[in-house]
């Protein structure tokens, strides 16, 4: 082993024959061939990056695959959850209405509450007045009558 080595270091080489000298080459076809270097790199680029594409294409269809199956199994478990609410809600429904211990008060009228709906009906019926005077006391000023004369008789009767 050390022999070889030493023997390659000691052989003669063979003397290198003169490269020829290029021809010289005219401007434009060292245009055209920089300008076929470029696109035959950017042709490499592209198909590197449609070679990548391909690869991904299959990962990103399984991807949305899961995707789909998971929002399917959302929707069935929102649907469940609905079915389950809209019987809990009907089962109280009917056990509030057996078991209601309010039921028989509910039944009676309340003479508090018949208080409130008369007192609400006269709040109603005073808010409607006063709108009929605005609109009246509208109407006879724009007559030109004089209305402070008019709410001092009246203020002075009550």
């Amino acid at each position: 082993m050390a022999l070889d080595f030493l023997s390659s270091l000691f052989k003669k080489k063979p003397k290198e024959e003169p490269t020829p000298a290029p021809e010289p080459m005219e401007v434009e076809e060292l245009e055209e061939e920089v300008e076929s270097r470029q696109e035959n790199e950017q042709i490499t680029q592209i198909l590197e990056r449609i070679n990548e594409i391909e690869n991904d294409i299959p990962r990103i269809k399984i991807s949305i695959d899961t995707l789909k199956k998971q929002i399917q199994e959302l929707r069935d478990d929102i649907d469940r959850l609905d079915k389950t609410i809209k019987d809990v809600m009907m089962l109280y429904e009917v056990i509030s209405q057996e078991i209601n211990p309010f039921k028989e008060q509910m039944g009676q009228e309340n003479p508090l509450t018949s208080e409130i709906q008369e007192l609400r009906k006269e709040l109603e019926d005073l808010k409607l007045e006063i709108a009929q005077i605005k609109n009246d006391i509208k109407v006879l000023a724009g007559y030109g009558v004089d209305l402070d004369s008019i709410i001092y008789e009246v203020l002075a009767e009550v």
